[in-house]
C-alpha cells in the first residue's frame, strides 16, 4: 500500500497541474481525430445493453417524479395552503431534495464506511488502473442512478423545472456531467467519478432543503418563523460549503489528481486532456454559481434584500406592477401568469407538470 499523499495548496497544484499539462502537450507528437478513435477503440468499453438500462432509468425518474408531483408534493402545497407561486415550485424543490439526499448519502457510504480511500487519498482514484477492468457493483449502483438522473434532467430542466436565468448554463452542467459520467465509466475512471459526485451532491442538498423553508415560511396566510431562521441558517452553511466542497476540495483532490496524479500512475492514459477539458469547465461553472451567491450575500449586506430569495429567478412580481404604457407597448401577459406560469426567455411557459 502506498503512503497517502498529502493534500496541496492552491500554490503547489498550479505549478504542478500546469507541469504536467504543459509535459503532456510537448509529448503529444500525433494528437488528433485519429488518436481519439484509436484511444476510444482500445480502452472505451461501453455497451448498448448498459446504454439501454441508464435510458430506461432515466425514463423512469421522470414517471416517478410526474406521479410523486401529483399524488404527494401537490396535495402536500393545497393541504399545507401555500401561497400559489410557492405551491408552483414546492414539487421541483422536494423532488430534488429527495434525490440529492439519497445519492449524497450512497456516496458518503462509498467513501467513509468503506475500504475506499479516495477521499483522504485521492491520487489513489488511479493505482492500479486497467482498460476494461471490472466496476464493483456498489460503484456501478451509483454510476447507473447518477447516470440516469442527469439524462432525465436535461428534459426535466427543459420541460419542468421553473425557468431561471441560469438555466441555459445548468442545461449545459447537466450535458458536461452526463458525458463526464458516462464517459469515466466507459474508460473506468469511476473512482474519480465516485469522488466528483459526493462533493457537488451535498450543495443541493442544502440549496432544495433551503428553498422549501422559504416555500413553507408564508403558509395558510400566517408568517412561520421557524421556517425562515431555518432558512436563513441553511443560506448561510450553504454559501460556506459551496466554496469549502467545490472551490477548495474539488479543485485540490479532483483536479490534482486528475491533471498530475494520473499521469503519475498511469503516464500514457488515454483521453487525458479530454477529461481534464470538461472538469475545468465544471469548474468554471461553479465560479459563475459562486458570483450569485456573491451578489446575494452582497444585496443582504446593503439592505436591499430583506428576506432569502432565489436571486436566479425571474421577479414575476415586477413585471406585473410595470408601468401601464410599458405594458401597452408590448403583448399582455395572459392570465395564467397569475395561476403559477413563468417566463421561459421572454415566454411564458406552463408551470405544470
Amino acid at each position: 500500500m502506498r503512503p497517502t499523499e498529502p493534500m496541496p495548496g492552491y500554490g503547489q497544484l498550479l505549478r504542478r497541474a500546469y507541469g504536467s499539462l504543459a509535459a503532456a502537450v510537448r509529448g503529444c507528437r500525433d494528437c488528433g481525430w485519429e488518436l481519439a478513435s484509436r484511444s476510444w477503440a482500445e480502452n472505451a468499453h461501453l455497451g448498448w445493453a448498459e446504454v439501454m438500462l441508464c435510458g430506461l432509468c432515466a425514463l423512469g425518474w421522470t414517471l416517478l417524479r410526474r406521479t410523486a408531483a401529483r399524488r404527494l408534493f401537490r396535495p402536500l402545497g393545497e393541504w399545507c395552503n401555500l401561497q400559489p407561486k410557492d405551491a408552483a415550485k414546492m414539487p421541483e424543490s422536494a423532488w430534488k431534495l429527495l434525490f440529492y439526499s439519497l445519492s449524497w448519502s450512497y456516496g458518503a457510504y462509498l467513501l467513509f464506511f468503506t475500504d475506499y480511500r479516495f477521499f483522504h487519498d485521492p491520487p489513489s482514484v488511479f493505482y492500479g488502473w486497467k482498460k476494461g477492468m471490472e466496476v464493483p457493483t456498489d460503484i456501478a449502483i451509483a454510476y447507473l442512478l447518477q447516470c440516469s438522473f442527469y439524462g432525465h434532467s436535461i428534459y426535466a430542466t427543459a420541460y419542468m423545472d421553473t425557468w431561471r436565468k441560469d438555466s441555459v448554463v445548468m442545461l449545459l452542467h447537466h450535458v458536461v456531467t452526463l458525458t463526464l459520467i458516462a464517459s469515466s465509466y466507459a474508460f473506468r475512471y469511476h473512482n474519480v467519478g465516485i469522488l466528483v459526485l459526493f462533493l457537488h451532491d451535498v450543495n443541493d442538498v442544502q440549496l432544495e432543503f433551503t428553498k422549501l423553508n422559504v416555500y413553507f415560511k408564508h403558509r395558510g396566510g400566517v408568517y412561520h418563523r421557524l421556517n425562515d431562521i431555518i432558512s436563513n441558517i441553511g443560506c448561510l452553511t450553504f454559501s460556506i460549503s459551496w466554496f469549502w466542497f467545490r472551490l477548495y476540495w474539488f479543485p485540490l483532490k479532483v483536479l490534482y489528481a486528475t491533471c498530475h496524479s494520473s499521469l503519475q500512475a498511469v503516464p500514457d492514459i488515454p483521453f487525458y486532456f479530454f477529461f481534464n477539458a470538461l472538469l475545468l469547465i465544471l469548474t468554471l461553472m461553479n465560479i459563475y454559481w459562486f458570483l450569485y451567491i456573491v451578489l446575494f450575500v452582497a444585496k443582504v449586506l446593503l439592505g436591499q434584500m430583506q428576506e432569502v430569495t432565489d436571486v436566479r429567478e425571474y421577479d414575476t412580481e415586477e413585471s406585473r406592477r410595470a408601468p401601464a404604457k410599458k405594458r401597452e407597448a408590448g403583448p399582455q401577459l395572459p392570465p395564467a401568469l397569475k395561476e403559477g406560469m413563468h417566463l421561459k426567455n421572454g415566454l411564458v411557459k406552463d408551470k405544470r407538470l
